[in-house]
Formats: C-alpha cells, sequence, structure tokens
C-alpha cells in the first residue's frame, strides 16, 4: 500500500503515519518543519520519502507528488491533513491576513494536495482521497470564523469532489474530528469533551478510511453533537454558543 499524507511533521499526521507504517506502507509524508518530519520518518521502518513542503505552495506539492509517484507509483490513498487553527477578530484589521492564511491552508490546501494525484488515479481507475475537515464546520463558532468558515467549506468542496469522481472510481472520504490532543488544540483555554488521543484519533480515522465512507465525523459522540448542532434552531444557537470561550488568537509554535 501506498500513502502520501500532509501536515505528518506532528500531531495527527504523525499518529496516521506510524499507523500505516505499522501496516507495512510506502510513505510519502509533506511537513513544513524539518526536523521534526526527519524525525518522524525516521522513526518508521518502512520505505518512503519526505517533503519538506507547505500546502499553500502549489508547484511545491506537484514536484513532491511527481517525485513520490516516479519513485513508487501513484498512491492508493492521500490524506490532506494539514491544517492551521486560530481565533480572529473580524473587527480588527490586523486579523484579515489571518484569516487568509487559514483559508488557503484549510481549504486551497486540500485542492493542491489532491490535483497532482487525481488524473492518475482516474486512469489506474482506482484510489481514496481523504479530507480532515472538523466538526468546527458544522456550525459557525464565536471566535473561530476562520477555522469554521474554513472547514466548511471544505466540507462542501470535498463533497462535490466526491460526487465527481465516483463514476471514475476514485473515492473521497470526509472526516471530521472532534477534539484531539494535538500542538494546535493544546492552546485552547476550555474543556474539550470526548477528546482522544493522536494515535486513537488516527486509529479510527484509518478505519473510516477503510470503510470508504463518505463522510464521517469521530468519535461517534461527538457525531451525536454534530448532528444536535446542525439541527438546532438559529436563535437556540445563538443562546447557547454566545458565551463560548474564544479560541487564541496565536499559533502554537
Amino acid at each position: 500500500m501506498r500513502v502520501f499524507i500532509t501536515g505528518a511533521s506532528s500531531g495527527l499526521g504523525a499518529a496516521l503515519a506510524r499507523h500505516y507504517a505499522a501496516a507495512g506502507a510506502t510513505l510519502g509524508l509533506t511537513g513544513r518543519n524539518e526536523a521534526r518530519l526527519a524525525e518522524v520518518q525516521q522513526s518508521l521502518a518502512v520505505p518512503g520519502e519526505r517533503y519538506l513542503a507547505d500546502v499553500c505552495d502549489g508547484e511545491a506539492m506537484r514536484a513532491a507528488a511527481e517525485h513520490f509517484m516516479t519513485r513508487h507509483g501513484v498512491p492508493d490513498l492521500v490524506i490532506a491533513n494539514a491544517g492551521i487553527s486560530i481565533g480572529v477578530d473580524t473587527a480588527d484589521p490586523d486579523d484579515l491576513p489571518v484569516l487568509e492564511q487559514v483559508l488557503r491552508t484549510n481549504v486551497l490546501g486540500l485542492a493542491t494536495t489532491f490535483q497532482p494525484f487525481i488524473e492518475p488515479m482516474r486512469r489506474r481507475g482506482r484510489g481514496t482521497l481523504a479530507g480532515i475537515a472538523s466538526v468546527a464546520g458544522i456550525r459557525g463558532l464565536p471566535g473561530s470564523a476562520a477555522y469554521s468558515g474554513a472547514k466548511a467549506a471544505a466540507i462542501a468542496w470535498l463533497e462535490s469532489l466526491r460526487v465527481e469522481l465516483r463514476p471514475q472510481g476514485v473515492h473521497v472520504v470526509t472526516v471530521c474530528p472532534g477534539f484531539i490532543d494535538t500542538p494546535m488544540t493544546r492552546v485552547n483555554r476550555y474543556r474539550m469533551p470526548f477528546l482522544l488521543s493522536a494515535d486513537e484519533a488516527a486509529r479510527r480515522i484509518a478505519r473510516v478510511i477503510a470503510g470508504r465512507r463518505r463522510y464521517a465525523i469521530v468519535p461517534w459522540q461527538m457525531a451525536v453533537v454534530g448532528r444536535v448542532m446542525r439541527l438546532m434552531p438559529a436563535p437556540l444557537y445563538d443562546l447557547v454558543f454566545r458565551r463560548m470561550p474564544r479560541k487564541p488568537r496565536k499559533l502554537p509554535a
């Protein structure tokens, strides 16, 4: 099995790399932190490649994809995992570039990750593209307009892509995790129900991907929460969530 994963230098991406390495997969790993990415790859006793690349850089992602396919063939699975989460205050003009960064990474990053692999998978007639979205994309969370907006766009974009590609044998899986214990969530100053370790989240997400489910929320308890959130009338939603603590306006180091 050949698996290509973005955002693999830490957190969920590194955990997914460990999970598929344990199954003997050949891995293509991308990330922005060279030292951490090298550490992850060197800890895995499987063949593969690592690429220092930002998912916002389409040219770098195409080069990484082409190099991986030249050396190892078309992947069976591509996981677009790279993402950032940061609180914003739209009233502050300094936060507009932050909004752009979050949207580019969490939405455009899906496209730059998948684009180089789509035509090769179509020609082969099989393959799976898995996008990591979030429960935060189900409704707009106060103080998280950038992240919620980006993940909502990601969910819709992945659905469109799924319908387009399914007739050619290419499966698109949308995964919406709840809270996972990673550097991205450790800055949160509020309670995170049903928190999963990165390794447990990776195991559950891999099971969803293997089942080629069109859309799944992980864990199942958050699926119940998500369903309730989706069905809440707007006035009730506003009342319940208006006092929710805001996400910090600072990216983790």
